[in-house]
Protein backbone atom coordinates (compact mmCIF):
# COMPACT_ATOMS: atom_id res chain seq x y z
CA UNK A 1 0.00 0.00 0.00
CA UNK A 2 1.40 3.07 -1.18
CA UNK A 3 1.81 6.74 1.28
CA UNK A 4 -0.56 8.11 -0.36
CA UNK A 5 -3.60 5.04 0.41
CA UNK A 6 -2.49 5.25 4.18
CA UNK A 7 -2.49 8.93 4.27
CA UNK A 8 -5.67 9.10 2.68
CA UNK A 9 -7.02 5.83 4.99
CA UNK A 10 -7.72 3.95 1.43
CA UNK A 11 -7.30 0.53 3.06
CA UNK A 12 -6.16 -1.68 5.61
CA UNK A 13 -2.70 -0.26 7.39
CA UNK A 14 -0.06 -3.11 6.79
CA UNK A 15 1.49 -3.01 9.73
CA UNK A 16 -1.20 -4.09 12.00
CA UNK A 17 -0.46 -7.75 11.57
CA UNK A 18 2.93 -7.29 12.39
CA UNK A 19 1.94 -4.65 15.95
CA UNK A 20 0.84 -7.86 17.95
CA UNK A 21 4.48 -8.46 17.83
CA UNK A 22 6.06 -5.14 18.12
CA UNK A 23 3.62 -5.28 21.34
CA UNK A 24 5.14 -8.48 22.37
CA UNK A 25 8.86 -6.95 21.86
CA UNK A 26 8.36 -4.20 23.84
CA UNK A 27 7.06 -6.33 26.66
CA UNK A 28 9.57 -8.38 26.26
CA UNK A 29 12.14 -5.82 26.60
CA UNK A 30 10.66 -4.60 29.62
CA UNK A 31 10.44 -7.76 31.31
CA UNK A 32 12.34 -6.76 35.06
CA UNK A 33 14.62 -9.76 35.12
CA UNK A 34 17.03 -7.80 32.46
CA UNK A 35 17.34 -5.33 34.63
CA UNK A 36 17.52 -6.90 38.46
CA UNK A 37 19.80 -10.11 36.72
CA UNK A 38 21.43 -8.76 34.03
CA UNK A 39 22.70 -5.97 35.19
CA UNK A 40 20.66 -3.29 32.48
CA UNK A 41 20.14 0.13 33.63
CA UNK A 42 16.54 1.06 34.69
CA UNK A 43 16.95 4.12 32.90
CA UNK A 44 16.00 5.48 29.73
CA UNK A 45 18.91 4.43 27.97
CA UNK A 46 19.08 1.65 29.29
CA UNK A 47 15.40 0.77 28.33
CA UNK A 48 15.79 1.73 24.83
CA UNK A 49 18.90 -0.39 24.54
CA UNK A 50 16.70 -3.38 25.65
CA UNK A 51 14.33 -2.51 22.77
CA UNK A 52 16.74 -2.34 20.51
CA UNK A 53 18.65 -5.61 21.46
CA UNK A 54 14.79 -7.65 21.74
CA UNK A 55 13.83 -6.24 18.10
CA UNK A 56 17.17 -6.69 17.06
CA UNK A 57 16.76 -10.45 17.69
CA UNK A 58 13.25 -10.60 16.32
CA UNK A 59 14.29 -9.12 13.20
CA UNK A 60 17.11 -11.51 12.95
CA UNK A 61 14.98 -14.47 13.80
CA UNK A 62 13.04 -13.21 10.29
CA UNK A 63 16.02 -12.48 8.60
CA UNK A 64 16.39 -16.70 8.69
CA UNK A 65 13.33 -17.25 7.33
CA UNK A 66 14.68 -15.51 3.97
CA UNK A 67 11.82 -13.64 2.25
CA UNK A 68 10.50 -11.69 5.22
CA UNK A 69 11.99 -8.40 4.20
CA UNK A 70 8.48 -6.74 4.08
CA UNK A 71 7.84 -8.26 7.81
CA UNK A 72 11.16 -6.29 9.26
CA UNK A 73 10.02 -3.25 7.14
CA UNK A 74 6.98 -3.31 9.27
CA UNK A 75 8.62 -3.51 12.62
CA UNK A 76 10.95 -0.81 11.51
CA UNK A 77 7.99 1.07 10.97
CA UNK A 78 6.12 0.63 14.37
CA UNK A 79 9.51 1.34 15.98
CA UNK A 80 9.57 4.66 14.52
CA UNK A 81 6.03 5.53 15.02
CA UNK A 82 6.82 4.20 18.97
CA UNK A 83 10.32 6.20 18.73
CA UNK A 84 9.00 9.53 17.61
CA UNK A 85 6.48 9.29 20.47
CA UNK A 86 8.37 9.14 23.10
CA UNK A 87 10.84 11.87 21.64
CA UNK A 88 7.32 13.89 20.83
CA UNK A 89 6.51 13.14 24.77
CA UNK A 90 9.53 14.60 26.13
CA UNK A 91 9.03 17.67 24.47
CA UNK A 92 11.26 17.30 21.11
CA UNK A 93 10.48 19.80 18.41
CA UNK A 94 9.94 18.85 14.50
CA UNK A 95 12.85 20.26 13.18
CA UNK A 96 14.72 17.58 15.61
CA UNK A 97 12.69 14.84 15.89
CA UNK A 98 13.72 13.78 12.51
CA UNK A 99 17.64 13.95 13.14
CA UNK A 100 16.64 12.10 16.47
CA UNK A 101 14.96 9.22 14.84
CA UNK A 102 18.23 8.93 12.04
CA UNK A 103 20.16 8.33 14.77
CA UNK A 104 18.31 5.95 16.24
CA UNK A 105 17.77 4.06 13.16
CA UNK A 106 21.54 4.21 12.72
CA UNK A 107 22.01 3.08 16.23
CA UNK A 108 19.88 0.11 15.42
CA UNK A 109 20.98 -1.10 12.36
CA UNK A 110 24.81 -1.28 13.65
CA UNK A 111 22.85 -3.30 16.77
CA UNK A 112 21.68 -5.74 14.05
CA UNK A 113 24.78 -5.90 12.86
CA UNK A 114 27.08 -6.25 15.62
CA UNK A 115 24.77 -8.89 17.11
CA UNK A 116 24.16 -10.68 14.23
CA UNK A 117 28.27 -11.12 14.24
CA UNK A 118 28.19 -12.00 17.72
CA UNK A 119 25.74 -14.82 17.71
CA UNK A 120 27.48 -16.63 14.80
CA UNK A 121 30.93 -15.94 16.30
CA UNK A 122 32.79 -16.82 19.50
CA UNK A 123 30.44 -15.84 22.84
CA UNK A 124 33.24 -13.30 23.70
CA UNK A 125 31.94 -11.55 20.55
CA UNK A 126 28.71 -11.36 21.52
CA UNK A 127 29.91 -9.87 25.15
CA UNK A 128 31.76 -6.90 23.42
CA UNK A 129 28.82 -6.27 21.42
CA UNK A 130 26.95 -5.92 24.41
CA UNK A 131 29.31 -4.03 26.61
CA UNK A 132 29.64 -1.36 23.59
CA UNK A 133 25.75 -1.13 22.88
CA UNK A 134 23.90 -1.40 26.12
CA UNK A 135 23.54 0.90 29.02
CA UNK A 136 24.60 -1.15 31.95
CA UNK A 137 23.94 -0.56 35.55
CA UNK A 138 26.51 -2.92 36.67
CA UNK A 139 28.59 -3.45 33.38
CA UNK A 140 30.50 -6.95 35.18
CA UNK A 141 26.79 -8.87 34.39
CA UNK A 142 27.38 -8.42 30.46
CA UNK A 143 27.93 -11.81 30.67
CA UNK A 144 24.44 -12.50 32.24
CA UNK A 145 22.95 -10.49 29.90
CA UNK A 146 24.68 -12.53 27.08
CA UNK A 147 23.44 -16.09 28.41
CA UNK A 148 19.53 -14.41 28.80
CA UNK A 149 20.02 -12.80 25.22
CA UNK A 150 21.35 -16.29 23.80
CA UNK A 151 18.36 -17.79 25.16
CA UNK A 152 16.11 -15.29 23.87
CA UNK A 153 17.47 -16.11 20.78
CA UNK A 154 16.72 -19.72 20.93
CA UNK A 155 13.42 -19.28 22.11
CA UNK A 156 12.66 -16.85 18.44
CA UNK A 157 13.77 -20.30 16.71
CA UNK A 158 11.82 -21.96 18.29
CA UNK A 159 8.64 -20.02 17.16
CA UNK A 160 7.22 -20.08 14.08
CA UNK A 161 6.67 -16.90 11.81
CA UNK A 162 2.90 -17.76 12.53
CA UNK A 163 3.22 -17.55 16.10
CA UNK A 164 5.73 -14.57 16.01
CA UNK A 165 2.77 -12.57 14.20
CA UNK A 166 0.36 -13.66 16.66
CA UNK A 167 2.64 -11.43 19.32
CA UNK A 168 3.90 -14.87 20.57
CA UNK A 169 7.52 -16.26 21.69
CA UNK A 170 8.05 -20.16 22.63
CA UNK A 171 9.09 -20.67 25.87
Amino acid sequence: MSFLSRLLNLGPDPREEWRKLWHRTVAEARDPDWYRMCGVADSVEGRYDMITLVLALVMLRLENEGDHGPATARLTELFVEDMEGQLREAGIGDPTVGKKISTLMASMNGRIGAYREGLRADPKVLVDAVRRNVTMAQPDEAEALVQRMAALHARLARTSVEQLQAGEIAQ
